[in-house]
């Protein structure tokens, strides 16, 4: 599973994985320096091949195909594929299908970023490695493993949370509900009540249990000060502040530092074209949102176990071919890039370019970190609850929820979305009435990118340089509070 480190001697290798509390299997190759992480390469050690599967097929089938990629962001393929087929026939969904698909995606980013805050992240604090800490006894009464109290309480909110989809989407996961020209579940009055009223139970869990306070109180923050200052009011008061208090502790707010360039492809499209999160390239150097061109996207194999091709390929012209013997390589994720540029992506990014000052504050002081990426996930969480209330407000029972898709025998589609861990895209190419190419970029894909032709390294290997070791660690713990800052899900980076 790993093998040991000698934190003294001048230089050696660390090989860390599987980790465990990640959705699938994640394996990181560390160089040693010192004390210190030299360079790491990241490794994705499955191979699945929905890209090849899904050659051949009608292609309405991916609907049923996609879902099955993961078992916990099923949603998230589902959407995006539904949007590419759209793109494919020409389809806009009505204002109902619009606000229910965003409403059924929603609801599982929102569990996901629940998720991985109460059971994901926040365990690792209470390790036995921290038992000297004056805080190290309240994070185990919070956050031990299947016991921790606020554990089981956000265990307990999350599974009455996903019941909104039964309601919405029929079931969960891998929802057939979403589809090209909007969602096939309508809902009616009586629904919309109880549907609301399940989110303010949700809302009342949060303001409770993780703020501590209303959440438009907390999304009202506009700076890192102002944050601190509402930290300073009780700082052991909501599991947030429990976390904020071991930042400086830690030196979170510096740790896992990543490229310093953000992508949201626009999450939740609205009915008269916008997002309720807004697009774009957040570039930190110049505190600046660029527009996105995503005919800038590559996929560049030359350190995959995969066939290269001469240059990086658009998805669009994209080959997923296998070979598990290819020298120099070292993991099965392709290295996407943006116009040949390494990004982060997830809800950091989505934070950046819809503007809210809290995190663009915070990223200009501190960049991608540890600390910026668990805090942007959790004013996501406070920020799309209310949404979701005016989403369902917005519904109009009685009128059209899904319009019928007519999709054509030749041409080709593309999907951009953004999963709870960032942005997702399908694209996909239909030759006589059949999917020619189908190819997928997921969020982890992005920040778990190998080295690229250039030998210039994804977005967490960047982050995991000059990350400490202490003497005789087998599995670092900063690495460990890195990685899982990204929330990683490598079932979908292999799909």
């Amino acid at each position: 599973m790993t093998t040991p480190s000698d934190a003294g001697r001048e230089a050696g290798r660390l090989l860390v994985g599987p980790f465990n509390r990640v959705e699938g299997d994640l394996e990181v190759a560390l160089e040693i320096a010192g004390d210190r992480v030299r360079s790491a390469q990241v490794n994705a050690t499955m191979y699945r091949g929905f890209e090849q599967i899904l050659q051949g097929k009608a292609p309405h089938d991916a609907l049923v195909y996609v879902p099955r990629i993961c078992g916990i962001c099923s949603v998230s393929q589902s959407v995006a594929a539904a949007r590419a087929l759209a793109d494919l026939g020409g389809l806009v969904m009505p204002p109902n299908g619009q606000h229910a698909t965003n409403l059924i995606l929603a609801t599982e980013n929102l569990a996901d970023h629940l998720t991985h805050f109460y059971l994901f992240f926040m365990p690792d604090f209470a390790r036995p490695v921290y038992a000297d800490r004056p805080w190290h006894a309240e994070a185990v009464n919070r956050f031990a493993p299947d016991r921790g109290v606020q554990v089981r309480a956000a265990t307990a909110a999350r599974q009455r949370w996903l019941t909104l989809l039964g309601t919405l989407g029929g079931k969960w996961p891998h929802t057939q509900s979403v589809e090209p020209g909007g969602s096939t579940r309508p809902i009616d009055a009586a629904e919309r009540v109880r549907l609301l009223a399940r989110v303010r139970e949700f809302r009342a869990f949060l303001e409770r249990e993780l703020l501590a306070t209303p959440l438009e109180a907390f999304t009202a923050l506009d700076s890192e000060a102002a944050l601190w200052d509402w930290h300073a009011q009780a700082p052991m008061a909501g599991d947030l502040r429990f976390f904020l208090s071991l930042v400086p502790d830690l030196g979170l707010q510096a740790l896992g530092p990543g490229p310093g360039r953000y992508l949201s492809y626009g999450a939740y499209a609205q009915p008269d074209g916008g997002f309720a999160l807004a697009r774009g390239l957040w570039r930190a150097a110049s505190q600046a949102l660029e527009v996105l061109n995503p005919r800038g996207i590559t996929e560049d194999a030359t350190h995959a176990w995969l066939a290269d091709a001469r240059t990086p390929l658009h998805p669009l012209s994209g080959l997923t071919r296998p070979e598990p013997d290819k020298p120099g390589a070292y993991t099965w994720n392709k290295a996407p890039r943006l116009a040949g540029e390494v990004v982060e992506t997830g809800a950091i990014a989505r934070q950046l370019a819809s503007g809210h000052p809290l995190v663009r504050d915070a990223v200009a002081r501190h960049g991608g970190t540890v600390f910026t990426r668990v805090l942007a996930r959790v004013l996501e969480l406070a920020r799309l609850v209310p949404m979701m209330e005016d989403w369902l407000r917005a519904l109009r029972p009685g009128e059209a929820f899904c319009v019928p898709a007519e999709l054509p025998d030749e041409g080709h589609g593309v999907g951009l979305s953004e999963a709870a861990r960032g942005a997702l895209g399908h694209w996909l190419v239909v030759r006589q009435g059949r999917l020619a190419n189908y190819q997928i970029v997921a969020p982890t894909s992005w920040n778990f990118s190998p080295r690229d032709a250039g030998g210039t390294p994804g977005a967490l290997e960047q982050a995991l340089v000059d990350a400490p070791v202490r003497p005789g660690e087998k599995t670092p713990v900063a690495v460990q509070h890195i990685v899982r800052s990204f929330d990683p899900c490598m079932v979908c980076t292999v799909h």
